[in-house]
């Protein structure tokens, strides 16, 4: 049995230690995370959203790792009050945090904070979905690097924008990739390790034949479950060797 189908039907027939809906203010606006808690936790985990918000998806994603052994937080960087129903709700959400680098940095802020309130281990991996996936790596490129053990990205943004670069020393960055994808391409893939290789800093990029964009999207026509599968275990792999020492 395939480990995905193992991780589902483990979360139907058990549940977190606890696992509920978080509310946090940050400069006066209403967000809404998700905790998930795990037994004996190994480490903690922080989720960042796709493009439409924070949504049962990373609820689902956060209960999983819960099972696994790990404390997981799926913080929010939109708000409650940004609509995320069309296509032009979330190219305008995401975009306005892309041109402003400084608020989508403080939203990850608040998340930790919020993460780090609840958890009984510091130890921390970041990961995120698409939009989320450009998220973790601005992080990763941020003053706050060093805040987390390494980075994980499944099939995200990977570009850097002007005036960031990379450093070399911050934590691994796992890349995990749709080899059909052509929202970020293979162009984009061969430029971000190229990127990386100049910087000096340890990376993996796995790349999955087929697989579109949004590869991971449980019931989305775009869901693939082999890549899901794979790109899972790559990570459950990645968690075990960050949180090892």
């Amino acid at each position: 049995m395939r480990l995905t189908s193992i991780l589902m039907a483990s979360a139907c027939l058990a549940t977190p230690a606890l696992a509920e809906d978080v509310s946090y203010t940050v400069d006066g606006e209403s967000f809404t995370g998700y905790w998930a808690e795990a037994e004996n936790p190994a480490g903690l985990v922080l989720i960042i959203q796709d493009w439409d918000g924070m949504t049962d998806y990373e609820r689902q994603r956060a209960d999983m790792l819960a099972e696994m052994g790990y404390n997981a937080f799926a913080l929010d960087m939109f708000g409650d009050e940004t609509p995320t129903e069309t296509v032009d709700h979330r190219r305008a959400a995401t975009g306005a945090l892309y041109q402003d680098r400084a608020r989508m940095r403080a939203l990850i802020e608040a998340g930790i904070e919020q993460a780090l309130s609840r958890s009984s281990v510091d130890q921390m991996v970041v990961m995120g979905y698409c939009f989320g996936g450009a998220v973790t790596l601005e992080m990763a490129r941020s003053d706050m690097a060093d805040m987390a053990e390494g980075y994980a990205t499944f099939h995200g943004g990977l570009s850097t924008p002007e005036g960031q670069s990379w450093d070399g020393d911050e934590p691994p960055v796992l890349v995990l990739h749709g080899g059909a994808d052509t929202s970020i391409t293979m162009e984009d893939v061969a430029g971000f390790a190229t990127e990386l290789e100049a910087s000096g800093n340890t990376y993996t990029i796995e790349v999955y034949s087929n697989a579109p964009h949004a590869f991971t999207v449980f019931g989305s026509d775009r869901y693939q479950e082999r890549a899901d599968t794979a790109s899972w275990e790559a990570f459950s792999t990645f968690l075990s060797e960050r949180f090892s020492g």
